[in-house]
């Protein structure tokens, strides 16, 4: 089945979602403030950094490869810490239209999916339970199951991505509620 019949909830489930998380994030300010931290001596450890001109990137202290983890020297470097995964962006004022944009771009894609899989999965004039269900079901994969990756591998702490999973929560609902209420009748 053509996707051309979703092309309403798509784009409207993505504008919906687009402006709940920047309420999320500007009026909710106590909600993921508390997610970052500053180092006390931000200034000497920036200057560390820029002594070695890195570039933009993902870097790891220690920094081993993994057949030497057996190596007394490099186990005492994890024991003597920090033990840091640090995302470098490039130097200069980020663009904050650059990220949303970036970000529409992203709620368009699950919204795109969550078309196509009910599009798919779901007979011709399914209720209202079946569009809930299954849309909501495929945008809270996309919205929130992927932080759990951050936790896992990256050491953010649980709760930032029990957080952000939440929020994906909201827009699954978002998502799903706006595929209710404008599902095409042709479809």
């Amino acid at each position: 089945m053509s996707l051309i019949p979703f092309w309403q909830p798509i784009l409207v489930s993505a504008v919906f979602v687009f402006f709940a998380s920047s309420a999320i994030n500007m009026a909710l300010k106590f909600w993921h403030a508390p997610d970052y931290r500053g180092f006390s001596n931000e200034d000497e450890v920036a200057a560390a950094m820029r002594k070695g001109n890195p570039a933009p990137g993902v870097y790891v202290i220690p920094f081993c490869a993994p057949e030497s983890f057996k190596d007394p020297a490099v186990k005492a470097k994890f024991e003597q810490g920090p033990i840091a995964k640090i995302n470098l962006s490039p130097n200069g004022m980020f663009n904050l239209g650059r990220f949303l944009g970036a970000w529409f771009l992203f709620c368009l894609v699950v919204s795109v999916a969550c078309a196509g899989l009910a599009a798919h999965a779901l007979p011709p004039h399914p209720g209202t339970h079946a569009i809930l269900h299954t849309t909501g079901l495929a945008a809270l994969l996309g919205y929130s199951f992927g932080e759990a990756t951050n936790s896992i591998w990256r050491a953010q702490p649980w709760i930032v991505s029990i957080k952000y999973a939440i929020d994906g929560l909201v827009y699954a609902a978002i998502t799903a509620a706006t595929f209710a209420w404008l599902w095409p009748a042709a479809a």
